[in-house]
């Protein structure tokens, strides 16, 4: 199995909406690292599982999209929580709808919120 990862980090903010959040019910920034993982059994045509370059490319626009945003207000988050396994689902729902190239089957988003807390989303990437 071959696996490629990117990261990439910027600053958004969020409030959650759960009861009782504590100072969390407030706006407030995280610094937050994305890594996406993509895994596959084989190489595509040049000996890529995925080219990096166009991985970039779709993490530059989602960058655009959430840096110094506040994710409450994106459309994406209606109606949820927007807790960080929440994010990394929705990025990679994202991640997935952008991306071209067959070869992976596999995909793994992981945001950090802070330095030690993390969650992730894993799926199969269809044909």
């Amino acid at each position: 199995m071959y696996r490629l990862a990117v990261q990439r980090d910027f600053i958004a903010q969020h409030f959650l909406t759960v009861p009782d959040p504590g100072p969390e019910g407030d706006v407030h920034s995280h610094h937050f690292t994305v890594e996406i993982r993509f895994s596959g059994p084989e190489l595509g045509e040049y000996g890529y599982l995925v080219d990096i370059d166009a991985v970039d490319s779709i993490l530059d626009d989602l960058e655009a999209r959430y840096r110094d945003g506040l994710l409450n207000d994106l459309p994406e988050f209606a109606g949820l929580n927007p807790s960080v396994e929440h994010f990394a689902r929705l990025f990679g729902d994202r991640v997935a709808d952008a991306l071209t190239d067959p070869t992976p089957t596999g995909l793994t988003v992981q945001i950090w919120e802070d330095d030690v807390s993390w969650a992730s989303h894993s799926r199969a990437l269809s044909d």
